[in-house]
């Protein structure tokens, strides 16, 4: 079963490390990713881009509405994401737990996805 893990955390803490901060915290999160694909649950893993680099599009109205930034202002913002392949959320949390210990704070939201529209370069290996 495919489980998308969001990574929320406040982008302004994120954005604030120096780049040995920064370093530590993926070289942590690296170790979590090796065992991960050494066990081939890892799917594609990303991180996005500052909200300040976001665009939003509003389709509430014709023509939908493009403006700058995110479309909600909360404390935390969503920072990136997993897709892990587990056999159920137990496992998935644990994925999550290992995720936590390696980069402290903020919080992952779980949810179980399907796959919608496969990418078939992913495929192609």
């Amino acid at each position: 079963m495919l489980y998308t893990i969001l990574c929320y955390k406040d982008e302004d803490v994120v954005t604030g490390w120096s780049q040995e901060e920064d370093a530590a915290v993926m070289a942590r999160l690296g170790v979590v990713h090796e065992k991960l694909q050494r066990t081939g649950r890892l799917g594609p893993s990303l991180r996005l881009l500052p909200t300040t680099a976001a665009t939003t599009l509003r389709k509430a109205s014709e023509p939908p509405l493009v403006i700058d930034g995110p479309f909600a202002e909360t404390k935390e913002q969503l920072l990136g994401f997993y897709v892990v392949d587990v056999a159920d959320l137990e496992e998935a949390l644990a994925i999550a737990r290992d995720l936590a210990a390696a980069n402290p704070g903020g919080a992952y939201e779980l949810r179980p996805v399907l796959l919608y529209n496969p990418d078939p370069r992913l495929a192609a290996g």
